[in-house]
């Protein structure tokens, strides 16, 4: 983060807040090295830092380009997504039959908690000069767990598009049987989701601008396996690590349950992308295209991980109490988040590897972010979504991707 403190302590608190905002945005550029990556991600980063059309009240509109492509002779060529397919059908679920929403939810009951208070560092706010009580701490551990479900919800509707966008443009035919039940599965998260969080909690956080810069730049790009690589591997790999340790902090049943199942669909759409790119990337790119995508998914990955500050949480908290940068110092040294960041890349960095997008080359650049302790575990082709949600059950969930 650039040190604007200097430039910023003279301004009045709105306005140093605002200026913060807009430092950190120019951040996120400047933390991108591959000029080929910032062209890509420029324009999303614009619309979604600086002018943050995730929050103008309106729908977003953004500008789809890529071939479709139809194959007339309807070929099976890929047996191994044709698997995957058969499953996916097996696994369907009605959310109307198999979800019991007659399930009483109390969002603030200390007893069968959304999110442990373990889940924030209220010390960490007290060092900051914010003291809390036991319900005003729950209160605010209510509105993260919201503020994620939330994004979930978000990104879900990301991916629905993208799915139905990739459907079209995948060039294995297994691969778009398998693809329209993926639509189907997102449609069906989008409706959980929204529906948990407008019934029983009554509550609905804006997209964070950070992931609306991501979905905005993958809706738009022109290149399929670049949508795929964004949203198989990158959102949805995110997703899996949100989801799973959220799944095993939740003691509230009914979310337990959403969980489970979509956790159930995300490992398909996890290995369904993971199957698509490695033949894809092996056999149809070029050296140097292969090393762009490369270079994106290091930069897109680092962005993930720094970049979901939970701001929103925290003008609705905190803002005129702490400032921005102090908010940044809680929500990252959190334990929830810094479990979160951890999972995450115990999916994510298995699945870059078995795509053949951790070569040599970038491994330095990931061994100094830290990150090469998750390069042997196990990827998305390698772990069944009833071995995941069996090894989720059983405890640690770091060892679960091992």
């Amino acid at each position: 983060m650039l040190n604007v403190d200097k430039l910023t302590n003279l301004l009045p608190g709105k306005m140093r807040e605002r200026v913060d905002a807009y430092f950190e945005a120019l951040d996120v550029f400047m933390e991108i090295r591959d000029p080929k990556v910032l062209a890509a991600l420029g324009p999303s980063g614009v619309r979604g830092l600086l002018l943050r059309r995730g929050k103008q009240g309106r729908p977003s509109h953004m500008p789809a380009s890529h071939d479709a492509t139809f194959d007339w002779t309807y070929p099976a060529d890929f047996p191994e997504m044709a698997e995957l397919y058969r499953r996916a059908k097996q696994g369907q679920w009605d959310s109307d039959v198999d979800i019991d929403w007659s399930t009483d939810v109390d969002p603030v009951n200390p007893e069968v908690p959304l999110l442990p208070r373990s889940f924030l560092d209220f010390d960490g706010l007290r060092r900051a000069g914010i003291r809390l009580n036991e319900k005003e701490q729950t209160e605010v551990t209510f509105s993260v767990a919201a503020w994620m479900l939330s994004q979930f919800l978000h990104g879900e509707q990301g991916a629905l598009f993208a799915a139905a966008q990739v459907t079209e443009a995948v060039q294995f035919f297994d691969g778009k049987l398998y693809g329209a039940t993926q639509v189907m599965d997102e449609g069906r998260h989008v409706e959980v989701y929204n529906r948990y969080l407008d019934e029983k909690l009554n509550r609905l956080y804006s997209i964070n601008d950070n992931l609306f810069v991501i979905i905005d730049s993958l809706m738009t790009d022109s290149r399929w396996d670049m949508k795929f690589l964004g949203m198989q591997i990158m959102v949805e790999g995110l997703a899996l690590g949100a989801f799973g340790v959220m799944y095993q902090q939740t003691k509230e049943p009914l979310l337990k349950s959403i969980l489970r199942r979509v956790i159930q669909d995300e490992a398909r759409h996890v290995h369904y992308g993971v199957l698509a790119l490695r033949e894809h990337f092996l056999n149809n790119l070029s050296e140097r295209e292969r090393r762009e995508r490369e270079e994106w998914s290091f930069e897109v990955a680092l962005l993930m991980r720094n970049r979901f500050m939970a701001y929103e949480v925290y003008e609705e908290w905190f803002e005129g109490l702490m400032s921005r940068e102090q908010w940044r110092t809680f929500i990252t040294n959190t334990p929830g988040m810094r479990q979160f960041r951890q999972v995450m890349f115990s999916r994510l960095v298995p699945n870059l590897r078995a795509i053949g997008l951790m070569s040599p080359r970038i491994l330095p650049h990931y061994e100094r972010a830290g990150l090469m302790r998750f390069f042997d575990g196990r990827a998305a082709d390698q772990l069944s979504e009833e071995q995941l949600l069996f090894e989720l059950d059983g405890g640690d969930i770091l060892a679960a991707a091992q």
